[in-house]
């Protein structure tokens, strides 16, 4: 919640209000854009909001990181401004159901998630404030997470990556990244398992990708799930998960040939949170913790030209 005058000193200011609490990816973001009138009247054309996620994009010349827009949203304009005078638009966003989750638990993942506020004004387009806000998973992302947790696995780190999963569903130009520290029973076999959640309105698409220890011979082996929305209830969860990392932790037993990638990156590092600061209370389980023009990491030519003016926007952030 930060003020920001736009068109300099006398112009009007904006300042974006967002409702508390975490919102669920699919779910309704609400809040509203308070605006408040300079030293002359002005019209206002259009108010618009755009959500924008801190993204890692891998390239020839390593890696960079940088704002990308995944959403944008009318949400008033056509009214005059009048000297000194104060205007309120509130406002109701639908998330995108592939929205990353930022929050689990109360613990935060170390996503960045903000809405950039854009004021259409005196014919000019003039970004107003930044303000970040919490995701927390959908019913059945929290319970094969938990699930995770009862089955000994740790939280590593999380990220985003720009590009697109071969052969997934994904909607958004970059996908998350849970990367998980193996439990002791798969210790020998695994260095890591990296979760990635493709939620839509019927369900979610949960891909698994594992990084074998050094030596097997065999890439990171990937696996894809489609579970239902109406099937967390009456699901046996960490049955369910162990059979899954199972089928990917039996790839590394024989010294296989190498498997084809579906979305091949290096592993995470660091130890992230202790287990027991990651968990529900009374929970054993783990507590991990744009659409804007493109489609895949493959169309961007330039990443440096893709994230420009990022500087700008963490200032505003």
């Amino acid at each position: 919640m930060v003020f920001k005058r736009l068109l300099g000193v006398g112009g009007p200011t904006v300042e974006t209000v967002l409702e508390g609490g975490a919102v669920l990816p699919g779910g309704t973001l609400r809040g509203e854009v308070r605006l408040a009138g300079g030293s002359s009247a002005y019209d206002i054309d259009r108010v618009t909001l755009e959500l924008v996620a801190r993204v890692e994009a891998e390239h020839e010349e390593g890696e960079s990181e940088g704002y990308v827009s995944f959403a944008r949203y009318e949400v008033g304009g056509g009214f005059r401004l009048g000297e000194e005078d104060s205007y309120r638009v509130p406002f109701e966003v639908t998330l995108p159901w592939e929205t990353p989750v930022n929050q689990l638990h109360g613990e935060p993942l170390g996503i960045h998630l903000g809405v950039r506020t854009e004021v259409d004004v005196a014919g000019a387009k003039d970004k107003g404030d930044f303000d970040p806000f919490a995701v927390r998973p959908l019913p059945v992302q929290e319970a094969v997470l938990e699930a995770f947790g009862q089955l000994g696995f740790g939280f590593r780190s999380a990220d985003l990556e720009l590009g697109h999963i071969n052969g997934s569903g994904q909607q958004l130009p970059f996908y998350q990244e849970i990367e998980l520290i193996p439990a002791p029973a798969y210790a020998d076999r695994l260095n890591e398992i990296e979760v990635t959640f493709l939620a839509h309105p019927g369900g979610t698409e949960i891909v698994l990708e594992a990084d074998g220890r050094g030596g097997s011979g065999v890439d990171d082996a990937l696996n894809r799930h489609s579970v239902g929305h109406d099937e967390v209830a009456h699901t046996d969860w960490n049955t369910v998960v162990a059979g899954w990392v199972d089928q990917l932790a039996s790839r590394y037993s024989g010294y296989g040939h190498g498997h084809d990638h579906g979305h091949g990156h290096g592993s995470g590092s660091g130890s992230g949170m202790s287990t027991g600061a990651m968990v529900a209370a009374g929970a054993a389980g783990l507590a991990v913790g744009v659409v804007g023009g493109m489609v895949a990491a493959e169309v961007v030519d330039e990443v440096g030209d893709f994230f420009e003016g990022d500087e700008e926007e963490e200032e505003e952030g």
